[in-house]
């Protein structure tokens, strides 16, 4: 074997320290939970729930990596799982803590995030985006709706070269309704705000609209027009026009090619009969994030109004996006004034910056199996996919610049891959993952809490991060 390849013991030392290192930031990342938590539950549940954010880093497994048997056995050791399944299932089933109090974390660290954008002084993006959780072969939990399958979806698509796809209408399965808010500048690595789960059935039962109403109601009440908000074709319409309208924020409307709007002379068409016989302001280079590739795009816009009688006097404008390779263009409805090509250019890169919740959507299914949870109860199972979503939070945490070193480093020893992809992707989620997962495999490190935590030190904790006035329904 050659020397490269065998594991020297000053790389088994640093690795020890690194992997103790790292679990110390994962329970300084938790402080502000853990200390409300110590409070209403027994030290030995807060501990738990510290180490089972850690167990669903290491758990790698898109079929069970949220099954309680199987975090359990990570929890302490394989021939110990009972034992840990039992500790996660004393802390799921406990009485005394809520999963509102994992949203307000979430939604008090975006606070932060947003602080830290406006010190540097960049735009601020609210990026929306809804999804489902499909669980195909569960029938009796808690909740379950119908809901659209996204993974048939993609397989009916027809592939090049192979004939006959499936047709028909949209095949339905149990699941769940999901909403997502992230919050990011013009670059970097964005942050969770919230995550939110819904059905249509049971004493849960509401609707998606409804939801992401209260969850903008929300936003506006803490940021008020101080974010542009960023939506896909999902949310176009006139329903979630006027909502937007009323509460007078900011907002990119990726509209739809077949809903009508009217120009200045009042003639309703659709956005292509509108902008077909148009020239672009201006062209330009583009990164494609789905291809992966350098595009040209050629943007222009146009003020418009919606036919609706009640956004008569409401002004708009359609910003287009034509980009080659047969791709379909961009149709982007905002209130945002337009002056100039370069307000026209800032519009359509805040717009392609949603994709950084497709990705997040692609890594809490595929790397955090947030489709695998084995709960009967509605809030149990929100409580342990409120769990995932710290590690999501504490894996994009690591994401950050001043990271970079430590990051680097563990990939660079315990997830060493060879290959220009690997060279040329910057901060590759998947493998930052794997890296820690292994480390923490091999060395197992331990959480040490600190003291009993006291009720003036969990108010002051309250008081500094206002977490008494942000509850979500």
């Amino acid at each position: 074997m050659y020397a490269q390849y065998t594991t020297c013991p000053l790389n088994k030392q640093a690795s020890e320290k690194q992997a103790e290192k790292l679990a110390q930031e994962v329970e300084q990342f938790l402080h502000p939970l853990l200390v409300c938590l110590d409070l209403v539950l027994d030290r030995r549940l807060v501990r738990t729930f510290a180490q089972a954010v850690m167990a669903i880093i290491v758990h790698r497994s898109r079929s069970t990596g949220l099954w309680l048997s199987e975090l359990g056995g990570v929890l302490l050791s394989p021939d110990h799982a009972p034992a840990g399944t039992k500790r996660l299932s004393n802390l799921f089933l406990s009485p005394k803590w809520s999963s509102l109090l994992i949203d307000v974390f979430l939604w008090k660290r975006a606070e932060a995030f947003v602080k830290r954008l406006q010190e540097t002084g960049q735009p601020i993006l609210a990026l929306w985006d809804s999804c489902v959780l499909e669980k195909p072969e569960s029938l009796a939990a808690e909740g379950l709706c119908a809901v659209i399958s996204s993974k048939a979806k993609r397989l009916k698509r027809i592939k090049p070269g192979f004939f006959n796809p499936p047709k028909g209408r949209p095949i339905c399965v149990p699941g769940f309704h999901w909403m997502g808010l992230m919050l990011a500048g013009m670059s970097g690595v964005p942050v969770v705000a919230s995550l939110q789960w819904w059905t249509t059935r049971g004493p849960c039962a509401t609707t998606g609209r409804e939801v992401a109403r209260i969850m903008l109601w929300y936003a506006h009440r803490t940021w008020g027009r101080l974010l542009l908000h960023i939506f896909d074709q999902g949310f176009a319409g006139l329903p979630w026009l006027l909502v937007l309208v009323e509460s007078q924020l900011r907002f990119v409307l990726r509209w739809r090619a077949d809903y009508h709007l009217c120009d200045v002379h009042g003639h309703t068409k659709s956005p292509g009969q509108l902008t077909g016989h148009l020239r672009a302001w201006q062209q330009g280079p583009g990164w494609d994030a789905v291809h992966q590739r350098t595009i040209m795009l050629k943007v222009l816009a146009l003020p418009v109004r919606h036919p609706d009688p009640a956004l008569a006097d409401q002004p708009l404008w359609l910003v287009v996006c034509r980009r080659d390779h047969n791709l379909l263009p961009w149709y982007l409805l905002t209130n945002e004034p337009i002056t100039s090509v370069d307000d026209v250019w800032s519009l359509v890169f805040a717009s392609s910056r949603r994709w950084q919740i497709e990705q997040m959507w692609r890594a809490c299914k595929g790397e955090l199996a947030f489709e695998s949870p084995r709960l009967h109860d509605w809030e149990h199972r929100r409580r342990l996919l409120m769990l995932a979503s710290l590690a999501y939070a504490f894996l994009l945490e690591l994401m950050q610049p001043p990271w970079e070193g430590t990051r680097d480093w563990i990939m660079h020893f315990w997830c060493r891959r060879t290959g220009a992809w690997t060279r040329l992707t910057r901060v590759p989620f998947t493998r930052l993952r794997t890296a820690l997962s292994q480390l923490w495999s091999a060395f197992p490190p331990s959480i040490v809490l600190s003291g009993r935590s006291s009720p003036g030190a969990a108010l002051r904790l309250f008081l500094r991060f206002g977490m008494n006035h942000v509850c979500f329904p």
